[in-house]
């Protein structure tokens, strides 16, 4: 029996300018096939480094906020997102960061998701998420 053709996947790298400051070295999302890598997104105001003020809930709600910008500049909504990964500085903190995220996200709604603690994040952020979703 012949072996199948192969096709490659065509791989898009994808820049909206809604929430990553410039000169960062990488991009804010890579497209393979219908199903979308973002990159890691902190609490900044859009287009700086500059995080939210008022501790872990403040960060997360600009998280979000920048996470559904970031998605809509490619097409999707916070819907499509099958796939969270979440660093966050301090665990003590998770909870706080639930009711902000779960408020996002309609429950039996919601996308598989894993936490960790970690030593730092960029510009002292509480919290950081990457996330993948599906057009």
């Amino acid at each position: 029996m012949p072996n199948a053709p192969q096709t490659q996947t065509t791989l898009a790298y994808l820049d909206s300018g809604r929430s990553l400051p410039p000169g960062v070295p990488f991009c804010e999302a890579v497209r393979a096939g219908d199903t979308f890598y973002f990159s890691g997104q902190i609490g900044n105001t859009p287009g700086t480094l500059e995080l939210a003020p008022g501790g872990i809930a403040a960060e997360a709600r600009q998280l979000m906020e920048n996470m559904s910008a970031t998605l809509s500049a490619h097409g999707l909504g916070l819907d499509r997102v099958v796939k969270c990964t979440v660093m966050l500085a301090d665990m003590a903190e998770w909870k706080a960061f639930n009711e902000v995220y779960a408020s996002y996200f309609p429950a039996g709604r919601r996308p598989a998701r894993s936490a960790f603690g970690c030593a730092g994040l960029v510009a002292g952020a509480r919290v950081e998420m990457e996330f993948i979703a599906v057009a």
